[in-house]
């Protein structure tokens, strides 16, 4: 199991095009469904119906607030600015 969440951004040309945070889930776990939940934000859940990642499709409009949000309607902490400073760089 993955002990910590962590963000990905994905660019291409110097801007960035995509953004994943992985939430803890079992190794090897993939994505069952997914859930769009807000302009920009898609929660991959896993096969047991747990969420596993968020899926940030508009990394330059999406706010850390924005995904503090899902983050506490999945019941998990939120996240402050240096965790999400990626996401943050590519605002």
């Amino acid at each position: 199991m993955m002990k910590k969440l962590y963000l990905e951004v994905t660019f291409r040309h110097g801007q960035p095009i995509a953004a994943y945070l992985y939430l803890p889930r079992k190794t090897g776990e993939k994505s069952c469904r997914t859930l769009k939940v807000e302009p920009g934000i898609v929660i991959d859940f896993g096969p047991s119906g747990n969420p596993i990642g968020i899926e940030i499709t508009a990394p330059t409009k999406v706010t850390v607030a924005d995904i503090n949000h899902v983050l506490s309607d999945l019941d998990l902490l939120p996240m402050d600015d240096i965790e999400l400073a990626p996401l943050l760089q590519a605002a």
